[in-house]
C-alpha cells in the first residue's frame, strides 16, 4: 500500500492511498466463490453455480462491498502509518477503481490542531464572593409569596403590581412593526417585562379602557430596526386583577417542597437554597471568565467538522429545551444561530484537554465521590442518588469530566493574577454575559 499526504490548509489534509490490485481481487474472488457455493440460481443445482456465472451475477455488488471495507481498513492503516490524527470522517474521492488495476482514492479530512499553550500568568481574573443577607432572604420570601398569589378581578384603576389582560398593536413612525401585536396577554405592572414607558402608561387604566401608550425601544434592543425608536401602542384593557398574598404557614411551605413547622425553619431552608444557588452562579461566572481568557490568549484553528457536530448537538438541545418533539427537525434551525457558541465550545474543549495532558491532571476518586455526594445532598434520599451514579457509567463519566474541568480551573487560577471582589447577592446570581 502506497500513501502520500498533502497539507492543503492549516488543518486540512489530502491523503492519496493506493491499494494493490491483488488485495481487492483476492477478496472479491473469495466472496464470489462463496456465493457460487451458497447462492441459489435457477437452472443450477445448489453449490454447482459456475464461477463465471457467479461473477457475472454477483461480482459488481461484491466488489463494491469489498472496496468499502478496504477503504475503511486502509484509511485506518494509513493514518497510523503517517502519524496523523483525523478530527472527523474523511471525504472519499475515487481516482482509479478499474478491475485488475491498483485501486486508488483520495481521502480529504481535518486534523486536530497542534496546541502550544500560552502563559497564563499575565491573565487578570476577578473572583467574586457574596453573602445572603437578611434583606435578600426577605425579598426572596416576598417573591415566593407573589408566585403563589391569588388573583381577583377588580373594577378599580390599575396600580403598580396589578395584573392586566390586554390586547395591543404597536406602531413606529405610523407603521405597524413585526412582533408588535398581542391578544389576551397577561402583564403585571412594575414587572419591567415590557419596553420603558409601556407599563407606566397603563397605570390608572380600568377594565374596558382603550389606552394610547407611548414608549421607547432601548438603544440595545435586539431588533436592529427598532433600536432607540419611539413607539405608540393602542392598548385594549380586558381585565384588571389585584393579588392577595398567601399566609406564611405549613400549607405555603409545602408548595416549595419544604417540610417546616414554622417560619423560622422555612427561612433556614430558603437561605440554604439561596446560598447553594449563589455558590453555583459564582462558580459558573468564574469558570466562564477563566475559559474566556484561555480562549483569548490561545488563538487556535478548530476543525470545522467538530464545529458542525457541536452545532447539531446545540440544535437538538434547543428543540428539547423549547418542548419540541419528534415532529420538529432540529436541522430546520439555522446553522448561523449556533455557530459562534459551537466554535467556542469546541475551542474550550480542545484547550482544556491540552491543559489536562500537559499537566497530567487526573480526577481522583475522592474528589469524584465528594462531588457526587454534594449533588445528592439536595435530594430526599441521597444514598439512592449516590448508588445510581455509581451504577451508571455514563453519568459517572460526566461527573469525572466536571471534576476535571474544576481541576483545570484551579490549576489556571494558581498562575493567574486573581483579585477578590465582594458583590451583592443580586449581582452574584446574575449569569455570566455571553
Amino acid at each position: 500500500m502506497q500513501v502520500s499526504v498533502e497539507t492543503t490548509s492549516v488543518l486540512e489534509r489530502q491523503m492519496t492511498i493506493t491499494v494493490p490490485a491483488e488485495r481487492i481481487e483476492g477478496d472479491v474472488n473469495k466472496r464470489v466463490q462463496q456465493a457460487a457455493r451458497t447462492q441459489r440460481l435457477d437452472g443450477f443445482r445448489p453449490g454447482k453455480v459456475p464461477m463465471k456465472v457467479a461473477k457475472q451475477r454477483f461480482g459488481a455488488g461484491i466488489r463494491q462491498d469489498v472496496i468499502g471495507e478496504v477503504i475503511q481498513q486502509s484509511f485506518y492503516e494509513a493514518v497510523q502509518q503517517e502519524n496523523v490524527l483525523p478530527a472527523g470522517g474523511p471525504q472519499i474521492e475515487f481516482k482509479n477503481d478499474k478491475d485488475g488495476e491498483d485501486f486508488q482514492y483520495v481521502a480529504t479530512f481535518e486534523v486536530y490542531p497542534e496546541i502550544t499553550l500560552a502563559d497564563f500568568t499575565s491573565v487578570e481574573i476577578e473572583k467574586q464572593s457574596s453573602d445572603v443577607k437578611d434583606e435578600d432572604l426577605e425579598q426572596m420570601i416576598d417573591t415566593l409569596r407573589k408566585q403563589q398569589a391569588n388573583w381577583s378581578e377588580v373594577e378599580t384603576a390599575a396600580a403598580d403590581a396589578d395584573r392586566l389582560k390586554i390586547d395591543f398593536e404597536g406602531f413606529v413612525d405610523g407603521e405597524a412593526f413585526e412582533g408588535g401585536t398581542a391578544e389576551g396577554m397577561d402583564l403585571v405592572l412594575g414587572s419591567n417585562s415590557m419596553i420603558p414607558g409601556f407599563e407606566d402608561g397603563l397605570v390608572g387604566a380600568k377594565a374596558g379602557d382603550d389606552v394610547e401608550v407611548k414608549a421607547t425601544f432601548p438603544a440595545d434592543y435586539h431588533a436592529e430596526e427598532l433600536k432607540g425608536k419611539d413607539a405608540v401602542f393602542n392598548v385594549k384593557v380586558q381585565t384588571v386583577s389585584s393579588s392577595e398574598l398567601p399566609e406564611l404557614n405549613e400549607e405555603f411551605f409545602t408548595k416549595f417542597g419544604i417540610e417546616a413547622a414554622d417560619l423560622e425553619s422555612f427561612k433556614v431552608e430558603v437561605r440554604s437554597n439561596m446560598e447553594r444557588e449563589m455558590a453555583n452562579a459564582l462558580k459558573m461566572k468564574l469558570k466562564d471568565q477563566v475559559f474566556t481568557q484561555l480562549v483569548d490568549i490561545n488563538g487556535i484553528e478548530v476543525p470545522s467538522s467538530l464545529v458542525d457536530s457541536e452545532i447539531d448537538n446545540l440544535r437538538k438541545q434547543a428543540v428539547q429545551r423549547f418542548g419540541g418533539g419528534a415532529e420538529i427537525d432540529p436541522n430546520m434551525l439555522p446553522k448561523e444561530m449556533f455557530e459562534d457558541q459551537a466554535k467556542r465550545r469546541v475551542t474550550v474543549g480542545l484547550l482544556v484537554q491540552e491543559v489536562i495532558k500537559a499537566n497530567e491532571i487526573k480526577a481522583d476518586d475522592d474528589r469524584v465521590r465528594s462531588t457526587i455526594e454534594e449533588m445528592a445532598s439536595t435530594y430526599q434520599e441521597p444514598k439512592e442518588v449516590i448508588d445510581w451514579y455509581y451504577s451508571n457509567d455514563d453519568m459517572l463519566n460526566q461527573v469525572k469530566s466536571l471534576v476535571l474541568e474544576d481541576l483545570v480551573i484551579e490549576h489556571l487560577l494558581e498562575s493567574a493574577k486573581v483579585t477578590d471582589a465582594v458583590v451583592a447577592y443580586e449581582e452574584a446570581i446574575k449569569p455570566a454575559q455571553q
